[in-house]
């Protein structure tokens, strides 16, 4: 048939990208020098657009839906999966082409496309906080240009080669544009990868598939008179320690603030989405806040820490097997370190700093399990363990994601068990507990269960409200009835500091009269966010 870009089109150019760059990633990886030397562009687009493509096959079977149901599916897909500062960039190109094909009533021509990759290319360099030239911005641009020179009087396959070969030229430039590129002797990787995504649209559009699709390789730059050394001769300037990456469920106009936050704290800053969902990328050396950054403009969450620079390798003292606890209360701290726990104190409604945490593990020995004990300290416990493996220790991160998880992973901790052995109980016991809280809400806000307002009394079962009241008593015990509708057979209160005196005594009785099997171990916290911190075994 050829000529058309439709949504079945649209899905076979999704899949046969992820096949190309799963193909291609390595020699892409090789290329990778900007903005950090992770050799990692190739695997993060490949990646990206293999979670569009997945997004796409979980549409439903039968009758394919409508090409906008497919562009919406496919831009999902890549913000939710965009991996590092390409995978990004490429999300915001997908979210481009969407605006202008998807509401189309029929197949794009030729000038529609070059509209849209032209509309595609703008996003993009917004996204981005500082554009740099000779990168998958520069390429995406050219081939823009070039898909609109084309477009006049030429069909769809026409304006998609010129957008490929545009590229193609383009990218043979950016070696000439960025000193970096050309000591390496290399083109940019992102837009290598980018040339990849094109050529495999035009075979698309053309039904002319190539035997293999290039990515040019390293060579060695020229040495002529005055030019600059090799690389190995002339170091780049050491970067940011860390990448950072999450999604923010934040308004629209919250995200103006986040950038600024975020640009003053490192580089390669790429924020993208809409409609309360971002993807937000950036650089830094501390990664603690960056977190919580996002953490004052809305909820982020899939957070990713990833260690760019290990530097000097740590050398870790060998004084046996630890366990470290984060936590932000007192009451809970004591509680920790009475169960034999070393721990690692955070700021209420902040992460601990990253280099801190990573200090305790190396000062902690041999083989050391870290309870995180918050979804958002849990990628920084990740990295930081990470950081400090290179001493030769032996680190795992238990994911507790609640302080009650925590204590249910200390209370199987047996230091006589091998290590690995010791995590698997840890972890068997932290995925067993089921966890939930009280919390007084702030401000207005819309809950899965309807409308709460200040003051309002909300039960939350792993994160998600499940019950609304005016009574601290009345919801912990709607709440605690909701856990254990599964079963349990151990409950554990902690009181926080503004819990009423009579609380624990009140739910105390009611489970005695309620749930009778149950055993209750009650604590003092100390939190002071929340008034009770609920788990059921």
């Amino acid at each position: 048939m050829g000529e058309v870009l439709d949504g079945v089109a649209v899905r076979r150019w999704c899949r046969l990208t992820a096949e190309a760059l799963g193909r291609t990633r390595a020699e892409i990886d090789a290329l990778n020098v900007f903005p950090v030397p992770d050799g990692d562009t190739g695997t993060n687009l490949y990646l990206t657009v293999l979670a569009a493509a997945d997004a796409l096959d979980e549409l439903p079977a039968g009758e394919p839906p409508d090409a906008a149901r497919i562009w919406r599916a496919l831009v999902q897909g890549a913000l939710l999966g965009a991996r590092g500062n390409s995978g990004v960039i490429l999300s915001q190109v997908f979210r481009g082409l969407a605006d202008v094909l998807g509401p189309l009533e029929g197949p794009p021509d030729g000038t529609a496309f070059a509209g849209a990759l032209d509309h595609a290319s703008g996003l993009a360099r917004e996204a981005v906080e500082h554009p740099v030239e000779g990168t998958i911005l520069s390429v995406l641009a050219a081939a823009a240009a070039a898909c609109g020179a084309e477009s006049s009087g030429t069909g769809l396959a026409g304006v998609t080669r010129a957008a490929a070969e545009g590229a193609r030229r383009a990218l043979g430039r950016t070696t000439g544009q960025l000193d970096v590129l050309a000591r390496s002797g290399v083109v940019d990787a992102g837009a290598a990868g980018l040339c990849v995504i094109l050529d495999v649209l035009a075979a698309v559009v053309t039904e002319e598939y190539p035997e293999r699709y290039e990515v040019p390789h390293r060579t060695a730059p020229p040495r002529t008179a005055g030019a600059p050394p090799p690389a190995e001769e002339h170091p780049e300037p050491r970067g940011p320690g860390y990448e950072v990456m999450y999604l923010l469920d934040a308004p629209d106009e919250a995200v103006h603030v986040l950038r600024e936050r975020l640009d003053g704290l490192g580089d390669s800053l790429v924020v993208v989405g809409g409609d309360g969902l971002w993807n937000v990328h950036v650089h830094v050396d501390d990664a603690g806040a960056a977190i919580e950054a996002g953490m004052a403009a809305g909820r982020p969450h899939r957070i990713r820490v990833t260690y760019l620079d290990a530097g000097e390798r740590p050398h870790a003292p060998h004084t046996g097997r630890a366990v470290i606890a984060v936590t932000a209360a007192g009451g809970l701290a004591a509680l920790f370190e009475e169960c034999g726990a070393r721990v690692v104190r955070r700021e209420t409604g902040t992460v601990p700093p990253l280099a801190v945490l990573a200090e305790a593990i190396l000062a902690a020995g041999d083989e050391v399990a870290v309870l995180p004990n918050e979804p958002e300290v849990l990628a920084l416990a990740e990295a930081a363990a990470e950081r400090a493996r290179d001493s030769g220790a032996r680190i795992a991160v238990v994911p507790t994601k609640a302080s009650v998880q925590g204590m249910a992973a200390l209370a199987v901790h047996d230091p006589l068990r091998r290590f690995a052995e010791d995590v698997i109980e840890m972890t068997r016991a932290a995925g067993a507990t089921r966890f939930g809280h009280l919390e007084v809400a702030q401000e207005e806000a819309v809950t899965s269960v309807g409308l709460c307002r200040p003051g309002d009394v909300l039960g939350l079962i792993e994160g998600d409200v499940v019950t609304i009241g005016a009574d601290v008593a009345d919801v912990a015990r709607h709440l605690l009835d909701r856990m254990l509708s599964g079963g349990g057979e151990l409950v554990t209160l902690i009181a926080g500091v503004h819990a009423p005196p009579a609380l624990t005594g009140a739910l105390e009785d009611h489970l005695r009269g309620r749930h009778p099997d149950v055993e209750v171990g009650v604590y003092d916290g100390g939190q002071e966010r929340y008034p009770l911190l609920i788990g059921v075994e």
